[in-house]
């Protein structure tokens, strides 16, 4: 009987899972969005495929030239290619926006696990540190801890993940706090489950939705702050390419070569833009109320 249920819920949630997926690729501008997201990935991952150019090298001669043929999003001061300097900063801002947002889940879910569950005490302690933290405004946060460091990766990372662990907190606190009164919960607590059954098999699963929604809105903020970071010489440090670096450096050339520091920010706004309309289009997909289409058709 145990197997057989256990078959049941696992087809349940595929079937759930499926159409999710269908959901969110009838949406087309969420499935535009994943399409002009992958693509970025995929060329700032493999930036030979799109250009030759070492983006730290330099060709003083070829100095800000215009966009040419040799050359499609022009050069710098130095004459490196921007292009070749966009795509490996696109790979440093979404790594470091994906290792921080992944810091961030990890702590927030353990924070918001603890508090959630157990309550008492370590609910107060741990809702106050989150307290604490929201107090101060993010960006400047941020400055005071990248200040006493040394800029990096790394560091920026770090940074990064542990200053947008709260929200994660709450959600995960609010969500564990709905659910670990639920039938299913106490029977399984009944017949003997721990706490980390429990937590791990009958509580977590049901606050993944929400927190892949969140997880995804969050990065298109966090690479938005990795560039505010760099374009006040906070972040990645010179001559490694990012954007926010890009766009700074290029201000001063804004009369003469003004593709320096428009380029990197149109790239910037699209794939902060591709990442909001796939995280919208994950909200609709995964939330429970809208994946049973309404009677009379299809929504």
């Amino acid at each position: 009987m145990a197997a057989g249920t256990n078959t049941g819920d696992a087809a349940a949630r595929r079937g759930e899972t499926e159409k999710a997926v269908a959901r969110f690729f009838s949406n087309r501008t969420a499935a535009a969005g994943l399409i002009v997201l992958g693509v970025i990935v995929i060329v700032t991952i493999l930036p030979g495929l799109v250009t030759r150019f070492d983006p730290i090298g330099m060709d003083l001669p070829a100095s800000l030239q215009a966009p040419s043929a040799e050359h499609p999003l022009g050069t710098d001061s130095f004459g490196r290619d921007v292009l070749s300097r966009v795509l490996h900063g696109g790979r440093v801002s979404l790594g470091v926006g994906l290792t921080a947002r992944t810091i961030s889940l990890i702590l927030g879910l353990l924070a918001g696990t603890i508090a959630g569950y157990f309550g008492g005490r370590l609910d107060n302690f741990i809702m106050r540190l989150a307290d604490i933290t929201f107090a101060f405004p993010t960006l400047l946060l941020l400055i005071a801890i990248m200040a006493v460091v040394t800029p990096g990766m790394g560091a920026l990372s770090v940074a990064l993940g542990a200053v947008g662990w709260a929200a994660m907190a709450r959600l995960v606190r609010a969500q564990i706090l709905s659910i670990r009164g639920r039938d299913y919960v106490q029977a399984a607590r009944a017949a003997g489950a721990g706490h980390l059954k429990l937590i791990v098999r009958y509580i977590l699963p049901q606050c993944l939705s929400p927190l892949v929604v969140v997880f995804t809105l969050g990065l298109g903020m966090t690479i938005m702050a990795e560039s505010s970071l760099s374009f006040l010489g906070l972040g990645i440090q010179p001559p490694h390419p990012s954007w926010g670096g890009m766009i700074s450096r290029g201000i001063p050339f804004m009369r003469t070569a003004p593709w320096l520091t428009i380029l990197p920010g149109l790239v910037l706004t699209l794939v902060i833009c591709s990442i909001n309309l796939v995280g919208d289009g994950l909200r609709d997909a995964l939330d429970p109320r809208r994946l049973v289409p309404p009677k009379g058709g299809r929504k």
